[in-house]
Formats: C-alpha cells, structure tokens, sequence
C-alpha cells in the first residue's frame, strides 16, 4: 500500500515513516507543508494518507481540510487522521461523509503501536477507527431518528465499533458474552434499518450512522 504521510514536526514525520514502512508500507510521499498535500492527494497511485491536522501555513486546520477535499474528488479514499485536539467544524463534515475508510486519532492517546497499524490498515480496507474523545466531542447533541431508538448498551456496543474493535474485543471490555454481542449488533443494523450485507459492511455503515449529523 502506497501512503502520504503529512506532519510538519520533522521527528515525527521521520518516525511515522520508520514504522509505516518497517510495517510493509510504502511511503509515496513525505509532506510537511500544506501547499504541498493537495498535489499529493491528487497522486492516482496512492491507495491512502496519514495526516496530521494542523500545518503550516497557519496551523490550524490544513491537514482535516485537505482530507476534506480529497474524499469531495475521490469518495472513500482512505485517510488516518492525527491530532491533539478535535477539530468539529471539520471533523463533522469528514465522518458525516457516509463513505468509511476513515481515522481519526488523538496522538497522545495512541499508546499501543501494534494497534495503530492495525487501525491504519482497517481504514485502508475501508472500516473506520474514532477514538472515543472524538466521538463525544463530535456527538455531544441530541440525537434523532433512528438512533434515538438505541438502548445504552447498544450505543456503548455501537461506540466500540466506531474504534474498529471486534466483537471479541467488545465484550472482554463490555464483560458480556460474544453471544450477547451479536445479538446486540442484529439489533443495531435491524434499528437503523441497515441493508442486508456482508456483516462487514453493515458495521462501518452503523458507525457512519452514528457519527452522521
């Protein structure tokens, strides 16, 4: 899989690169300036992006707008989000998009190295994988139709899905049987009315649900 990697700090840049590629990634293209990541982006033989949100020129919110843009030109192209902080504006718009193939990371929350490649290639292959700080910050509304209809431990089965975790992963930290997690999940996808389809797909289009605005 070819990857931009964009991050203005020079050592994490450098990192980022050493373990993506050590991981068997190839890096397309190493960006530390926003005017440089449109172009980039554009690049038909890259298959996703590592970004970082906040770059020169201004440092604010570059990087979540070029993801922004590059899924308006190539729809559910894939893109690993980094950041210290939870952008809304843009964030919202990025995973309200409906077409999956979306990270979204907070660096100081990213403790397990094994588990960030793992949610990068989940995000290549089209699933989505939010940290739970993001989810909240982006959802602290009031919900609608039809995910009003959710009960708590459907919404809690729900928000470990959006972290890309798998239904044994679910209900070790739920301390339910698989079982019951299955169960749950059949009455996720039957309340929001998702189409039958590989179990796979159904899951990154609850999530979509979920962080839809």
């Amino acid at each position: 899989m070819r990857l931009v990697v964009a991050e203005d700090n020079a050592l994490l840049r450098d990192g980022l690169i050493r373990l993506l590629e050590s991981r068997g990634f190839t890096i397309a293209a190493a960006i530390e300036h926003a005017d440089d990541l449109g172009e980039a982006l554009a690049d038909p033989q890259v298959d996703g992006a590592v970004l970082d949100v906040r770059m020169p020129p201004t440092h604010t919110d570059e990087g979540l707008r070029a993801a922004v843009a590059v899924r308006g030109v190539r729809p559910g192209f894939p893109v690993m989000v980094l950041s210290q902080h939870v952008e809304q504006l843009y964030a919202r718009e990025l995973l309200s998009s409906g077409d999956g193939a979306i990270g979204y990371l907070l660096k100081d929350r990213v403790a397990d190295i094994g588990e960030f490649v793992d949610g990068v290639r989940r995000v290549l292959e089209g699933g989505t994988v939010i940290d739970p700080q993001v989810i909240a910050a982006v959802m602290a509304r009031q919900r609608t139709e039809p995910v009003d209809q959710l009960t708590p431990r459907e919404r809690s089965v729900l928000e470990l899905m959006a972290e890309g975790r798998s239904n044994a992963a679910i209900a070790d930290r739920l301390h339910v049987s698989e079982k019951a997690v299955v169960k749950h999940t059949s009455s996720i996808f039957t309340k929001l009315a998702l189409p039958v389809e590989p179990d796979d797909n159904r899951r990154v289009l609850a999530v979509l649900a979920w962080l839809r605005l």
